[in-house]
């Protein structure tokens, strides 16, 4: 299969787990094979520490476990691995719990190897076979410790059985004393293998093992055989399958009976097996909910018919090639591939002869393929191929009809997904003749797409699977000749499903199969350029699938028709509504390939679908008109013809009444409504785009007035389909406007833009959320004609709903969508962008393409992080790639994302600094609205959702970059420096804060400001010093999402005067947060800034003061001033203003000291107050009234009225004293430690207040006097 070098899409190049996935089924040898061996020899030395016993065990698993997909590698080794551990098994002198440790590690090795590769090395002579017996005798089978133990001596067992000695050789003289007898070999082996036959443990699996190859010997069959059916079969009939002991006993002896019938001889078991089937068709065993036991009876039944019939190799098979591969190279070479047909040869009449109890295993096998269970199913189905085999002709072909008659939609899933791995195995063993390929095909091509819905969801992934591997299958088992009648078919159905299925386990089966069928059949049309197209990984991505492979492979014309008639036929009307999406985008490129086919056959379905009564159909049918539409009509004027030309007036007709037909019928209410209204609104604005001429029609007013009505009523809309609804009506707005409310080109009509402004503004007072939210979006969304005159009326409407007001303070979105609708180009998200233009990165556009040459879909951040100018140039890149597989009309795609662009209104409007201030933006506006952006990036609401400001703030950032390089590149000298200082500095800080996707796209935005890719952003403060700081060639590589990256880049900005004072502000909030990496990584930050000016008086001096005045601007402000306090503990703690101690009564000191003071002031919050005691213990370092101060006030904090502050207070300055020595003296200071260690000072506040005057009296501070409360009468 073909393989893509291209790394995934969004995972970070050369990362740890690229390096994990790339290793995957790569392995070359054992590589911990040394590491193994030293684990293994010290199996003594680890035996008494219980933790490094463990410990040694879970890296010998960990070690194994890599090997699961490539047990081979470890043949090599097995020998000296097993010599290890065996040598300490057999070792007189090994403890016994250094004996089950030894078997645990054999077992770890057998789970990774399989026990029958491993039984081959485990010592078989004759003198093994009492040793291992004796070991039986130590083993409690109630031990669920040591089950390895006897799973591995079950196993050596059972290897041991297989010596050529009769038993009774090793038996001896049976007589020990008169009268007393011990039990033979024979008969001991055979009581441990019952014994463990009906245990709860994995050792029950070992001892049907051993049982099969014990009973099956020849001096064992002859006295044993019979009365171990017999009794196994009383087992059967006493045990209950609804019973948990019932179960166990089931599970064991038919496991037994199925491992003995399988290994047994012919004619040692054929006595007994009509006995054993009449027996299991009393247990009623398929009535079972116990799938094990319904897996073990069906390979039972089949293991009992092959027992029934004789073994041969059937002359009637059909064969394909020869056993020698140098017989099949000689073939090649000489180019006689030569149709091997049957040989028709009559069978003999011993041969025909058929006992009639294979008609019941024939039957229970079939029963078998209905199973609810995939593991039944797939044993029924390798029991009907093996059945199959031995049958004459007549009666295969019998059981080939049968299998076919579950190919009925009566039938469940399970059984079509089970007649397809029995017609697989009938296939790959050349028991399904050429004659029954017609009837085959028919039933495999509807499996390659079948789906039953089952209430929210469907059925079918595993018949689909199923039936791309049956197409696997009989590339390698048919000529070609033989299969070339139905080539057409099978290869277009399985570009289907490897294009088009739900399912990324289908599309990759799918895949598979149809490039066997491309190496070995060689006749599927195109397949060299369809698989490069659809490999493996490529398949991976659905989207990809859908939008990019779909189109190219589309282009030869043996699989336009059939991929489109699927699309109409069972995508349309999926039940998964993403499906249904992106099928319409999907027939929108297809119909480009097809333009006569799909305006003169599939408008007519589609149409004829919108009026279906099932929702999902209806949805899928105006959606895929819409995508059709726009594309028949943008090929007809690429062409130079009317947009209609391709269509025809009655398709057009019927395009415009799909909305009052759906009116009438009250579709747009109730359940659907509002699938159908985000439908209806795509279809409005696809035929707008396509410019259809309805100018002045009466539909124009039913579009708006649903637009409208939807916008208006957003709130009754679920949540989760919301966005999507109010994306498509904005979206449908804009094209509405732009095509049908304009009276000449240039002008527009005045009585739409009177009413629709109006309208729009009043609808901004709703009391409602999501009407705010829509009709800000709808604003931006408008015309320019249309905002003409009354620009500043609707920037201040939108301005009003960006303020904060008591009623209104949880309308996050709201404010958010406005920001938008003022300065903000956003992209159309959802379906209908497969890519997107400029946002937040744009500088780093071009080092990092949109698509992988397999055209894998971008990450989010990915996308969000493009130019415009590199979507066109990737897409001039990824033209280039696919030049072999046919070309991609880039321009069309590139036109399709512009439509979808939303604008904002000063995107809209333009800039122009002497225009009008109702026309354009001009001086007076652009700094009103610099004023509404700033203000929303303090807006930190908080509500039951969390930070819900994060959504104002970074709508603002985006906004603020995108209006900043308007004026930039239009008209530079509207930036005001103030304004552009302002700016940057708010970015900074918000690039400092705690929440990573925030911090990450204000340091996106920033950059886009000082890296612009057009002309640069004027008054940008200390530009020269930001690029030495941040050079562009080192911060493209950043990820600002990892605290670890980004907080060394953004301390950087502390030496800069202008931005110290926002970088501190973002930084407090950081040090003194809650997440564990933030805090780590912002704190290592801070210090290390901190370090290097320790020896600076002056700039630490001023970041001093720039610290207190964050204090002192944010008190009382709990959001930044408890974070501040946690961190100014941590910077006392840091020892980052010893230089200030000293110094007596340092200002910064005394300062921060009232400040604190004045925070927790009559304040009850107890975390603000336990981060002012720790700042308080700090301050105690600083010399002279500070210090008297400072004790003062945690004195007082031992008698808060809470309990909990008091006990705080008291264990930190119990340890505050224990760490400034000179705080008190050592002749109290016993005392003093015994005061504050010995108190209970959650007591009531009269015993602590005396405890706390004595502290003071000890610690020379005054004592505090109580105030006492004012009466009142």
């Amino acid at each position: 299969m073909a393989q893509s070098a291209e790394p995934g899409a969004g995972a970070p190049e050369g990362g740890p787990e690229d390096e994990v996935l790339a290793c995957g089924g790569a392995l070359e040898s054992f590589g911990e094979s040394l590491e193994a061996r030293a684990l293994l020899g010290r199996l003594r030395a680890v035996l008494g520490d219980r933790a490094a016993r463990e410990g040694a065990l879970e890296r010998f698993r960990v070690i194994m476990d890599k090997y699961q997909e490539q047990p081979h590698l470890l043949d090599p080794h097995l020998e000296w691995m097993m010599n290890l551990l065996l040598d300490v098994v057999q070792d007189e002198t090994s403890p016994v719990d250094l004996v089950h440790l030894a078997f645990k590690f054999l077992y770890i090795i057998t789970k990774v190897r399989g026990y029958k590769t491993f039984l081959r090395l485990f010592p078989h002579e004759v003198a093994d076979v009492q040793p291992v017996l004796d070991m039986f005798t130590n083993q409690n089978p109630k031990d669920h410790e040591t089950w390895e133990t006897r799973y591995m001596l079950l196993l050596w067992l059972s290897v041991t059985c297989l010596i050529p000695f009769d038993f009774s050789r090793l038996d001896g003289n049976l007589l020990t004393h008169p009268g007393q007898s011990r039990l033979s070999v024979m008969d001991r082996i055979l009581q441990i293998a019952e014994c463990y036959l009906a245990v709860s443990d994995k050792a029950r699996d070992a001892a049907a093992v051993l049982v099969s190859r014990f009973v099956t010997r020849p001096d064992v069959q002859q006295k044993k055989m019979a009365g171990f059916l017999d009794k196994s079969l009383c087992t059967l009939s006493r045990s209950s399958f609804q019973t948990i002991e019932g179960v166990i006993a089931m599970d064991g002896t038919l496991q037994a009976l199925a491992q003995i019938f399988k290994h047994g001889k012919r004619e040692d078991c054929l006595p007994y097996a009509a006995t054993v089937l009449r027996c299991l068709d009393g247990c009623r065993i398929p009535d079972s909910n116990q799938t094990v036991l319904r897996k073990l009876g069906v390979k039972l039944v089949q293991r009992l018919g092959l027992t029934f019939l004789k073994p041969r190799v059937a002359k009637w098979r059909y064969q394909r090639g020869c056993r020698s591969l140098a017989a099949n190279l000689q073939l090649c070479a000489q180019g006689r591939r030569e149709l091997k047909a049957p040989v028709e040869t009559a069978d003999s009449d011993e041969d025909c002869d058929v006992p009639e109890e294979v008609e019941s295993v024939i039957e229970q096998l079939l029963v078998g393929l209905k199973d609810k269970d995939t593991i039944v199913r797939w044993s029924a189905a390798k029991g009907i191929g093996r059945m199959a085999a031995r049958l004459p002709k007549e009666l295969a072909d019998d059981v080939v009809g049968s299998v076919l008659e579950c190919f009925s939609f009566q039938e469940t899933d399970g059984a079509w997904h089970g007649a397809c791995l029995a017609l697989a195995e009938l296939g790959r063993r050349g028991l399904l003749l050429p004659s029954r390929l017609a009837d085959v095909v028919a039933v495999i091509l509807k499996a390659l797409t079948y789906e039953e819905k089952r209430g929210a969801c469907s059925v079918g992934t595993n018949v689909r699977d199923a039936a791309c591997y049956v197409c696997w299958a009989f590339a390698r088992a048919y000529e070609p000749q033989e299969l070339k009648p139905f080539v057409a078919a099978i290869s277009s159905t399985l570009v289907i499903a490897a294009v088009f299925d739900r399912s990324v386990n289908c599309r990759r089966a799918a895949s598979a199969a149809f490039q066997e069928n491309v190496g070995r059949q060689g006749s599927f049309p195109h397949g060299i350029e369809v698989l490069t197209a659809a490999d493996y990984f490529a398949v991976g991505n659905r989207s990809n699938c859908f939008l990019v492979i779909s189109t190219f492979i589309a282009g030869f014309p043996e699989y336009t028709q059939p991929m489109i008639d699927h699309l109409v036929t069972m995508k349309i009307n999926h039940w998964d509504g993403v499906i249904r999406e992106l099928s319409a985008k999907a027939l929108h490129n297809l119909a480009q390939r097809a333009p006569e086919y799909s305006a003169a056959h599939v408008f007519p379905r589609l149409l004829s679908m919108t009026q279906s009564p099932d929702l999902h159909t209806r949805h899928g049918a105006v959606l895929a008109c819409a995508e059709v539409t726009r594309s028949l009509c943008g090929l007809a004027m690429q062409e130079g013809r009317p947009a209609t030309d391709l269509l025809g007036e009655r398709t057009v007709q019927g395009l415009k009444q799909i909305h009052q037909q759906l009116y009438d019928r009250q579709l747009y209410r109730g359940l659907g409504g509002e699938l159908m209204r985000q439908a209806v609104c795509v279809l409005i604005e696809n035929l707008s785009l396509s410019k259809m001429p309805l100018a002045g029609d009466a539909v124009i007013d039913g579009w708006l007035w649903l637009i409208n009505d939807t916008l208006r009523n957003l709130h009754l809309i679920s949540s989760h389909s919301r966005q999507k609804t109010k994306e498509a009506a904005v979206l449908a707005l804009a094209a509405l406007c732009g095509e049908y409310f304009m009276k000449e080109p240039g002008e527009a009509d005045p009585a739409g833009q009177g009413d629709l402004v109006t309208q729009y503004l009043a609808a901004l007072r709703s009391p409602e959320e999501a009407t705010r939210c829509g009709f800000s979006l709808a604003l931006g969304a408008l015309p320019a004609l249309l905002l003409r005159g009354r620009l500043q009326q609707v920037l201040a409407g939108l301005g009003a709903i960006t303020r904060i007001s008591p009623e209104d303070a949880s309308f996050a979105e709201a404010r958010r969508d406005a920001l938008k609708a003022i300065a903000r180009s956003a992209p159309g998200s959802g379906w209908r962008a497969c890519l997107q233009m400029p946002t937040a990165c744009s500088w780093r556009s071009a080092s990092r393409p949109v698509m992988s040459a397999r055209g894998a879909r971008p990450s989010e951040s990915a996308l969000s992080s493009r130019s415009s100018s590199s979507v066109s140039c990737q897409g001039a890149h990824e033209a280039e790639v696919l030049g072999t597989r046919g070309k991609i009309a880039w321009d069309s795609l590139l036109l399709s994302l512009a439509s979808h662009v939303n604008s904002s209104i000063c995107q809209t409007v333009g800039v122009r600094a002497e225009g009008a201030a109702d026309d354009v933006l001009c001086k007076g506006t652009v700094s009103q609205v610099y004023r509404v952006l700033q203000g929303c990036l303090s807006d930190y609401t908080t509500d039951s959702r969390g930070d819900v400001g994060a959504w104002v703030r970074e709508a603002a950032m985006t906004s603020l970059r995108d209006l900043t390089l308007l004026l930039a590149r239009d008209q530079p000298q509207l930036m005001e420096a103030h304004i552009c200082e302002q700016v940057m500095c708010c970015l900074a800080q918000q690039a400092s804060e705690k929440i990573d996707r925030l911090r990450a796209h204000a340091a996106c935005v920033f950059l886009a400001l000082l890296y612009p890719d057009g002309p640069l952003v004027p008054h940008v403060p200390h530009r020269t010093e930001l690029e030495r700081l941040l050079p562009r060639s080192d911060v493209a590589s950043v990820n600002w999402n990892a605290p670890s990256q980004a907080f060394p880049c953004i301390t950087r900005l502390l030496g800069l005067p202008t931005y110290r004072y926002h970088v501190l502000l973002g930084l407090a909030v950081s040090v003194g947060g809650l997440t564990e990496s933030t805090v780590r990584y912002s704190t290592q930050s801070l210090f290390e800034y901190m370090k290097g000016i320790q020896h600076d008086p002056q700039a630490l001096g001023s970041f001093g003061e720039t610290l207190l005045q964050v204090f002192e601007d944010n008190l009382l402000n709990d959001r930044v001033s408890v974070p501040l306090l946690k961190t100014l503990d941590q910077m006392l703690a840091h020892g980052c203003f010893d230089t200030f101690a000293t110094v007596e009564n340092h200002p910064f000191c005394t300062r921060l000291l009232m400040l604190c003071k004045e925070e927790i002031q009559k304040s009850r919050d107890i975390q603000k107050l336990r981060s002012s005691i720790a700042v308080f213990c700090g301050m105690v370092q600083f010399p002279g009234d500070v210090r008297a101060k400072t004790l003062l006030q945690l004195l007082l904090l031992l008698c808060h009225p809470f309990p909990v502050v008091r006990k705080a207070t008291a264990s930190q300055v119990y340890e505050m004293v224990l760490t400034y020595s000179d705080l008190v003296g050592a002749d109290v200071l016993d005392e003093v430690t015994a005061v504050l260690g010995n108190t209970a000072w959650d007591a009531e506040l009269p015993l602590v207040r005396g405890q706390r005057n004595r502290l003071c009296d000890l610690l020379a501070v005054p004592r505090p006097q109580l105030v006492p409360k004012p009466s009142t009468r």
